[in-house]
Protein backbone atom coordinates (compact mmCIF):
# COMPACT_ATOMS: atom_id res chain seq x y z
CA UNK A 1 0.00 0.00 0.00
CA UNK A 2 1.56 3.21 -1.02
CA UNK A 3 1.82 6.26 0.91
CA UNK A 4 0.94 10.17 1.23
CA UNK A 5 3.88 12.48 2.31
CA UNK A 6 2.44 15.57 3.32
CA UNK A 7 4.53 18.58 3.25
CA UNK A 8 3.72 21.36 5.59
CA UNK A 9 4.72 24.34 7.35
CA UNK A 10 4.03 28.03 7.94
CA UNK A 11 4.09 30.50 5.13
CA UNK A 12 7.49 31.35 3.75
CA UNK A 13 9.11 28.17 5.63
CA UNK A 14 10.62 27.08 2.22
CA UNK A 15 7.78 24.20 1.37
CA UNK A 16 7.80 24.93 -2.58
CA UNK A 17 11.25 24.92 -2.90
CA UNK A 18 11.46 21.80 -0.81
CA UNK A 19 8.70 20.32 -2.72
CA UNK A 20 10.43 20.72 -5.90
CA UNK A 21 13.71 19.52 -4.93
CA UNK A 22 11.86 16.52 -3.69
CA UNK A 23 9.89 15.69 -6.74
CA UNK A 24 13.56 16.36 -8.44
CA UNK A 25 15.25 13.68 -6.30
CA UNK A 26 12.39 11.11 -5.52
CA UNK A 27 11.15 10.77 -9.01
CA UNK A 28 9.20 7.77 -8.28
CA UNK A 29 7.05 9.89 -6.12
CA UNK A 30 3.24 11.19 -7.73
CA UNK A 31 2.31 14.14 -7.14
CA UNK A 32 -1.09 15.42 -6.60
CA UNK A 33 -2.24 19.01 -7.97
CA UNK A 34 -4.82 21.29 -5.83
CA UNK A 35 -7.44 23.33 -6.77
CA UNK A 36 -7.77 26.69 -6.10
CA UNK A 37 -9.79 29.90 -6.85
CA UNK A 38 -6.84 32.42 -5.94
CA UNK A 39 -6.16 34.53 -8.54
CA UNK A 40 -2.66 33.22 -10.44
CA UNK A 41 1.18 34.34 -9.31
CA UNK A 42 3.41 36.03 -11.47
CA UNK A 43 5.05 32.67 -13.23
CA UNK A 44 2.62 30.03 -11.94
CA UNK A 45 0.82 27.67 -14.75
CA UNK A 46 -2.59 26.03 -14.16
CA UNK A 47 -2.29 22.57 -13.92
CA UNK A 48 1.31 22.50 -12.62
CA UNK A 49 1.07 24.66 -9.19
CA UNK A 50 -2.45 24.22 -9.21
CA UNK A 51 -5.95 24.08 -11.34
CA UNK A 52 -6.89 27.43 -11.12
CA UNK A 53 -10.72 27.32 -11.22
CA UNK A 54 -14.20 28.82 -10.12
CA UNK A 55 -16.55 28.29 -7.00
CA UNK A 56 -18.64 27.18 -9.58
CA UNK A 57 -16.88 23.94 -10.16
CA UNK A 58 -15.58 23.69 -6.96
CA UNK A 59 -19.25 23.54 -6.13
CA UNK A 60 -20.13 20.68 -8.50
CA UNK A 61 -17.35 18.77 -6.69
CA UNK A 62 -18.61 18.65 -3.45
CA UNK A 63 -22.37 17.66 -5.39
CA UNK A 64 -20.48 14.77 -6.86
CA UNK A 65 -18.50 13.69 -3.33
CA UNK A 66 -15.80 13.55 -4.51
CA UNK A 67 -14.48 16.72 -2.27
CA UNK A 68 -11.37 15.57 -0.34
CA UNK A 69 -10.81 18.43 1.45
CA UNK A 70 -12.44 22.43 0.77
CA UNK A 71 -10.60 25.09 2.54
CA UNK A 72 -11.86 29.09 2.13
CA UNK A 73 -9.73 31.96 3.23
CA UNK A 74 -11.32 35.36 4.02
CA UNK A 75 -8.38 37.64 2.22
CA UNK A 76 -7.73 40.84 2.16
CA UNK A 77 -8.98 40.34 -1.89
CA UNK A 78 -11.95 38.53 -1.01
CA UNK A 79 -12.95 34.66 -0.38
CA UNK A 80 -10.01 32.54 -2.17
CA UNK A 81 -10.65 28.51 -2.10
CA UNK A 82 -8.38 25.79 -1.93
CA UNK A 83 -9.01 21.90 -2.47
CA UNK A 84 -8.31 18.47 -2.67
CA UNK A 85 -10.09 16.76 -5.17
CA UNK A 86 -10.32 13.07 -5.33
CA UNK A 87 -10.37 13.25 -9.64
CA UNK A 88 -7.81 10.27 -10.01
CA UNK A 89 -4.68 11.51 -9.32
CA UNK A 90 -4.10 9.38 -6.06
CA UNK A 91 -4.03 5.66 -6.45
CA UNK A 92 -2.58 4.00 -3.08
CA UNK A 93 -2.02 0.82 -4.78
CA UNK A 94 0.16 2.06 -7.76
CA UNK A 95 2.19 4.79 -5.79
CA UNK A 96 3.61 7.18 -3.25
CA UNK A 97 2.91 10.81 -3.51
CA UNK A 98 4.53 13.73 -2.02
CA UNK A 99 1.88 16.46 -1.43
CA UNK A 100 1.95 19.91 -0.25
CA UNK A 101 -0.86 22.01 2.27
CA UNK A 102 -1.80 23.35 5.48
CA UNK A 103 -2.31 21.73 8.99
CA UNK A 104 -5.98 21.46 8.37
CA UNK A 105 -6.01 19.56 4.81
CA UNK A 106 -3.37 16.97 6.36
CA UNK A 107 -5.94 15.95 9.09
CA UNK A 108 -8.81 15.84 5.74
CA UNK A 109 -6.53 13.77 3.96
CA UNK A 110 -6.45 11.62 7.47
CA UNK A 111 -9.92 11.48 7.51
CA UNK A 112 -10.45 10.49 3.76
CA UNK A 113 -7.31 7.85 3.37
CA UNK A 114 -6.84 6.92 7.09
CA UNK A 115 -3.84 7.82 9.32
CA UNK A 116 -1.94 5.10 8.38
CA UNK A 117 -1.83 6.25 4.88
CA UNK A 118 -0.47 9.82 5.32
CA UNK A 119 3.01 10.76 6.63
CA UNK A 120 3.44 14.50 8.07
CA UNK A 121 6.64 16.38 6.59
CA UNK A 122 5.97 19.26 8.89
CA UNK A 123 9.12 21.94 7.72
CA UNK A 124 9.81 24.78 10.45
CA UNK A 125 12.16 27.84 10.05
CA UNK A 126 12.65 30.88 12.76
CA UNK A 127 9.71 33.37 12.30
CA UNK A 128 11.97 36.34 11.39
CA UNK A 129 13.72 34.24 8.63
CA UNK A 130 10.09 33.65 7.48
CA UNK A 131 9.28 37.00 7.48
CA UNK A 132 12.18 38.11 5.17
CA UNK A 133 11.59 35.40 3.13
CA UNK A 134 8.03 36.47 2.52
CA UNK A 135 8.57 40.50 2.49
CA UNK A 136 11.28 39.21 -0.75
CA UNK A 137 8.55 37.32 -2.29
CA UNK A 138 6.50 39.33 -2.30
CA UNK A 139 8.02 42.56 -3.58
CA UNK A 140 8.25 40.57 -7.04
CA UNK A 141 5.39 40.68 -7.40
CA UNK A 142 3.73 43.12 -9.96
CA UNK A 143 1.17 44.44 -7.17
CA UNK A 144 2.64 42.84 -3.78
CA UNK A 145 0.00 42.53 -1.28
CA UNK A 146 1.90 42.99 2.33
CA UNK A 147 -1.66 43.26 3.97
CA UNK A 148 -2.12 39.87 2.41
CA UNK A 149 1.28 38.65 3.83
CA UNK A 150 0.64 39.73 7.08
CA UNK A 151 -2.62 38.02 7.25
CA UNK A 152 -1.34 34.85 6.30
CA UNK A 153 1.58 35.31 8.74
CA UNK A 154 -0.56 35.62 11.71
CA UNK A 155 -2.96 32.83 10.56
CA UNK A 156 0.19 30.20 10.34
CA UNK A 157 0.65 31.34 14.05
CA UNK A 158 -2.92 29.99 15.23
CA UNK A 159 -3.02 27.24 12.53
CA UNK A 160 0.34 25.04 13.47
CA UNK A 161 -0.37 26.48 17.28
CA UNK A 162 1.56 23.14 19.15
CA UNK A 163 -1.91 22.31 20.51
CA UNK A 164 -2.97 21.48 17.24
CA UNK A 165 0.32 19.87 16.46
CA UNK A 166 -0.12 17.68 19.45
CA UNK A 167 -3.55 16.86 18.46
CA UNK A 168 -2.71 15.39 14.87
CA UNK A 169 0.19 13.50 16.49
CA UNK A 170 2.61 15.40 14.63
CA UNK A 171 5.70 15.36 16.62
CA UNK A 172 8.39 15.25 14.36
CA UNK A 173 9.80 18.70 12.59
CA UNK A 174 12.05 19.00 10.07
CA UNK A 175 14.03 22.65 10.23
CA UNK A 176 14.91 24.09 7.39
CA UNK A 177 17.98 26.50 8.83
CA UNK A 178 19.83 24.50 5.78
CA UNK A 179 18.47 23.44 2.93
CA UNK A 180 20.70 20.58 2.06
CA UNK A 181 20.64 19.18 5.63
CA UNK A 182 16.64 19.47 5.66
CA UNK A 183 16.65 17.71 2.31
CA UNK A 184 18.39 14.68 3.41
CA UNK A 185 16.43 14.00 6.77
CA UNK A 186 12.85 14.49 4.68
CA UNK A 187 14.62 12.01 1.66
CA UNK A 188 15.27 9.72 5.00
CA UNK A 189 12.05 9.79 6.42
CA UNK A 190 10.26 9.43 2.58
CA UNK A 191 12.91 6.42 2.30
CA UNK A 192 11.83 4.85 5.42
CA UNK A 193 8.10 5.39 4.65
CA UNK A 194 7.08 6.33 8.26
Amino acid sequence: MGKIFYLMGKSASGKDTIYKRLLEECPALGTVTLYTTRPMREGERDGVEYHFTTPERLEAFQEQGRMIELRTYQTVCGPWSYATVDDGQINLEQADYLTIGTLESYEKLCDYYGEAAVVPLYVTVDDGVRLSRALERERTQKQPNYAELCRRFLADEADFAPENLKRLRIGVSFENDDLESCLKRLKERISGGE
